[in-house]
């Protein structure tokens, strides 16, 4: 499988079945999974989304929104919870507004999964993280 690294952005090749046994980037050596969301850009957003055979729930946000504040921990414990299978990103609106132009987000919080490059599902507003997780379990 392929596994975009965190930290340099580089694709690693993992077996599927050592996904779990703490990886590290062929480039940079740094682990591969950090159990925490990552802070997409633009210039890293195509690279993780379209490079990595694990799917990436996308959490669309802004630093003013009460909702999103609400969820950011939430967030955190996604990563935490799902990774290797799963990855959890962010990212700002504010900061990245040609992404969110790109994928119509017209309401944050919004998460999207996205699986080999494609959008499979989205969903708008705050949740607690047990819905989160069947959420993107039930779509992937």
């Amino acid at each position: 499988m392929q596994v975009v690294c965190p930290e340099c952005n580089s694709t690693n090749r993992v077996p599927e079945g050592r996904l779990a046994d703490s990886p590290r980037c062929g480039k940079c050596k740094q682990s591969l999974f950090t159990a925490r969301p990552l802070e997409l850009k633009g210039s890293t957003f195509y690279q993780h989304i379209g490079n990595s055979h694990i799917p990436v729930v996308v959490d669309f946000w802004a630093s003013w929104c009460g909702p999103c504040k609400m969820m950011a921990p939430v967030i955190d414990q996604a990563a935490a919870r799902l990774e290797p299978d799963i990855r959890m990103a962010k990212v700002n609106t504010e900061a990245e507004q040609e992404l969110a132009i790109k994928f119509n987000i017209r309401s944050i919080p919004t998460m999207i999964v996205f699986k080999k490059g494609h959008e499979i599902a989205r969903q708008s507003g705050a949740q607690d993280l047990a819905r989160l997780i069947q959420w993107i379990q039930s779509s992937i």
